[in-house]
């Protein structure tokens, strides 16, 4: 894995690959270091094995004429591979390829159909069988998080027991890089678990709701679960926040602006300011892995630029106190428990209650196991990150790198060389940098059938255009959590950079991660380009109570910034009011 950019070859039996889902928390290109030794290699590892855990398929199904199946890379943009997603679809009794779609792929245009790939052998019987036992026995039967709560304690000593990296050599720097790989692949196999559990579990509980003439609630029963770990960052900085907002002196150094805050908050002596760093540097040392693209080892975190932090909590002090993330979790709670107690009663007697029970538990479970294990792969990433930054600043301080980032320019398999003779490597590093940052510029295809053209023939940013809306037109997408509300457009491209962001602004986003969680918590709804059910700003929207519509293709170009908007979150259309 040397050539660069990195481009996969097409599976031939397996075809359809897509953005859809993977493009939420890998936005941008990979790097060579992390694909080759970081979440790329062992997420293809861990979601093999995650197949084959749930037993819809062994091993030896996967196409052998090229290397990665689960997962491929096209113009050093990562992509899922839909053909097996839909083959699992298939294989889990009550599953099926078209609910695979809508959770994936919500309601984008121009996807290929299953039945334009049906293979003779999608349809296997004694698989179906051993599936139907995983979804009964450790889907719908499970009650805990044990195995997740189990990989939590491992990341959590691991951080615990991190030696002093300046102290390490470079050469066993470079074997803590690739030292984590077992257990990468061990918790992103979890992971993928989860995922396909927890899709399983809300395509029952949707299955049954449109059963019963209902299907407007499948979303509402999703809502408000509570302990969702891809939320608990923006309670913290909620908290962090409240404080600045009661004290004349904080809200003072915050008012002068983010450049510079960390150190106008480190000259203050008072005792509610040095109360307040402390409380700051234990938020920054729980979440210090949390950032844009935080499975990205190359990407700046809230521990390496402290500021990024800082600016999400200076939006957070501008919302009231009435509009508490707790406050909203609790009101989606009680819609929750309000709508599960009318299909109850729907369902007294009928032998479909009891299925509505499990599927209701294992949505709310499988979701929360999701979310966690995600956090916890993005502790393990960091550790990477760490290690890596270290060796990058002595090669930035011997001269051999302009900087300590381009250390993420090399394939793991190189680190030995490059620990012997880091100025052999200058002149490469650099090329592979140029086209690293020229990637950027190219939109890559949401969806891929068979071997997509070389990257530099991808459409380029600089040159995307759609028509912009006016009052009175209506862009249709997918619900991502129900409800109406109305206020401003803000379009955000990046939540470092969200100073016009406001309390009561309608967050319009081409995709979110976790670490744009706490601009939700003041947004009065959210829209976002793609995205289905199943994706990030659907859930923290269900969690925090705000209207979503995902899937709005193109909302960050069509929506004028500062359009006054109304999104319905029930029906998936947004109506620009005002333009």
């Amino acid at each position: 894995m040397h050539a660069w950019p990195l481009n996969d070859t097409a599976s031939t039996v397996f075809p359809l690959t897509s953005r859809a889902n993977v493009g939420e928390i890998f936005p941008d290109p990979i790097t060579p270091l992390n694909a080759s030794t970081g979440f790329f290699a062992n997420l293809e590892k861990g979601w093999r094995d995650a197949y084959v855990a749930t037993g819809a398929w062994n091993q030896d199904l996967y196409d052998a004429a090229i290397p990665h199946n689960p997962i491929i890379m096209f113009g050093s943009y990562i992509y899922i591979n839909m053909s097996l997603m839909r083959l699992f679809g298939v294989r889990v009794p009550g599953f099926t390829p078209e609910a695979v779609d809508l959770q994936y792929f919500g309601d984008m245009p121009g996807i290929p159909s299953y039945e334009s790939e049906k293979r003779d052998f999608d349809s296997d019987a004694a698989a179906s069988e051993k599936a139907g036992a995983w979804l009964v026995g450790q889907v719908l039967g499970a009650t805990d998080l044990a195995p997740f709560d189990a990989d939590r304690a491992r990341v959590l000593d691991i951080r615990r027991t991190r030696p002093d990296l300046t102290t390490l050599s470079d050469a066993d720097l470079a074997a803590r890089i690739t030292s984590f790989n077992d257990d990468l692949r061990h918790f992103f196999c979890n992971h993928i678990v989860a995922s396909l559990a927890s899709g399983v579990g809300l395509g029952a509980v949707a299955q049954l709701c449109a059963a019963i003439g209902k299907p407007e609630l499948s979303l509402t029963l999703v809502a408000g679960i509570g302990d969702v770990d891809s939320a608990g960052a923006s309670r913290g900085m909620w908290a962090l926040s409240r404080k600045v907002r009661a004290n004349a002196e904080l809200t003072a150094a915050f008012d002068a602006g983010v450049s510079g805050l960390m150190g106008r908050l480190q000259s203050l002596d008072s005792v509610d300011a040095k109360a307040f760093r402390v409380d700051l540097e234990s938020f920054l040392d729980e979440w210090d892995f949390r950032g844009q693209s935080e499975w990205e080892i190359r990407a700046e975190t809230w521990s390496t630029d402290p500021e990024l932090a800082l600016s999400m909590i200076e939006r957070l002090r501008l919302v009231s106190d009435d509009e508490a993330p707790e406050a909203k979790n609790a009101q989606r709670a009680a819609e929750r428990e309000a709508a599960a107690a009318g299909i109850r009663e729907a369902l007294a007697g009928n032998e479909a209650l009891p299925q509505f029970e499990a599927a209701l538990h294992a949505a709310a479970l499988w979701v929360r196991a999701r979310e966690r294990q995600r956090t916890s792969a993005a502790m393990l990433i960091h550790e990477l990150r760490l290690a890596s930054l270290e060796l990058g600043r002595r090669g930035t301080a011997a001269g051999a790198l302009p900087e300590p980032k381009r250390i993420f320019m090399l394939f793991a398999d190189e680190l030995p060389a490059y620990v012997e003779n880091p100025a052999a490597f200058t002149d490469t590093l650099a090329e592979r940098e140029r086209v690293y940052l020229d990637l950027f510029n190219y939109i890559p295809p949401f969806v891929v059938a068979g071997q997509p053209a070389d990257y530099t023939e991808w459409e380029r940013r600089d040159a995307h255009t759609a028509a912009r809306l006016s009052a009175g037109e209506v862009l249709t997408g997918v619900s991502g959590c129900p409800g109406v509300a109305r206020g401003r457009a803000r379009i955000v491209l990046n939540p470092d950079a969200a100073d016009d962001f406001e309390p009561g602004d309608v967050l319009v986003a081409p995709i979110t991660d976790p670490s744009w969680t706490p601009l939700f918590v003041g947004a009065s709804a959210v829209v976002v380009n793609v995205g289905a059910p199943f994706s990030h700003a659907a859930i923290v929207s269900r969690e925090l109570g705000i209207p979503c519509v995902v899937s709005a293709i193109d909302a960050t170009v069509r929506i004028p910034d500062g359009a006054l908007l109304e999104v319905d979150g029930t029906t998936g259309a947004v109506t620009v009011i005002e333009a």
